[in-house]
């Protein structure tokens, strides 16, 4: 989750709500300055280069990071003749890009018909993430989509005991479980793989991807579909639930010192937009 993706407070989905006596707009943007050092990899070439981006944050989507013109080689970008409308900020020009004796359509696009309140975004261009080969913050790369600074992730280990159970049957328990909170999601419960009954969890072919904890696998219990899965090797920001199990509480018995687990706000991840769909391959190789 993020400011306005998710269940975040500026999205339509958010689980919170403003303490205000008037409704809220429907669709609410916000913008403001990265303050990290962006830098954009096309066909073996850096074609832009940026200490201020801007990053804008609307609902359901991913944060954009808007470039300023001069921190983008100019010969990059191809002007055409495409144009559509953004709802809420104007008329959106489009560019192919080109470098590298590589040209792709329709990669990059300004918003040039912007009103006065979103005067930060002017002379800004976007890059299409999907088009470019890569986007880094300074010399590390990031994927899915720019980082999100209101995305928080903490870890906190527990003594209380945490047990599953599916059909009867005793899947895992544990008297040192660790439970992660991340913005805008409930928490979820994993527990060290020897806690857990490996002759209980099927591995299955499906794997998803989290720009801020890696690839998870998932696991078949019994004739339940992905009740559980685990970040085998997670990013060392969260490596405390590296090669850990979760399980899902809406699929499987869980309870936490005898008190059942039952699904909540936040327990559920929407499906990705258009900024996702890395391939596996691509993301084991992140940092090249």
């Amino acid at each position: 989750m993020g400011l306005s993706w998710q269940q975040g407070p500026l999205s339509t989905t958010r689980i919170g709500h403003f303490l205000l006596p008037d409704p809220l707009p429907e669709r609410m943007l916000f913008a403001e300055r990265l303050r990290r050092r962006m830098r954009v990899r096309f066909a073996g070439e850096w074609i832009a280069d940026s200490e201020d981006v801007v990053l804008l944050h609307e609902p359901g989507r991913y944060p954009v990071a808007y470039f300023p013109r001069p921190d983008i080689l100019p010969e990059a970008l191809v002007a055409g003749d495409h144009v559509t409308r953004h709802k809420d900020l104007g008329d959106t020009a489009w560019f192919a890009v080109r470098a590298g004796g590589r040209t792709t359509e329709r990669a990059a696009w300004e918003l040039v018909a912007l009103p006065d309140h979103a005067a930060d975004l002017r002379g800004r261009i976007a890059f299409a993430w999907r088009a470019m080969d890569a986007f880094y913050e300074e010399d590390d790369r990031i994927l899915g989509h720019a980082a999100d600074a209101y995305h928080r992730i903490d870890i906190r280990g527990t003594s209380r005991e945490l047990e599953v159970r599916s059909q009867g049957r005793v899947v895992a328990r544990s008297e040192h479980p660790v439970v992660l909170y991340e913005s805008g999601f409930a928490p979820r419960w994993y527990v060290p793989r020897a806690d857990a009954d490996r002759t209980a969890l099927t591995p299955v072919e499906d794997r998803t991807f989290c720009p801020y904890k890696g690839i998870a696998e998932y696991y078949d219990i019994g004739g339940v579909r992905k009740a559980a899965w685990s970040y085998r090797d997670a990013y060392p920001e969260v490596g405390r639930i590296d090669d850990l199990v979760s399980f899902e509480p809406d699929k499987v018995e869980v309870t936490l010192d005898g008190r059942r687990l039952e699904p909540e706000p936040g327990q559920q991840v929407l499906p990705h937009g258009v900024d996702r769909g890395l391939d596996t391959d691509e993301v084991l190789v992140r940092r090249r």
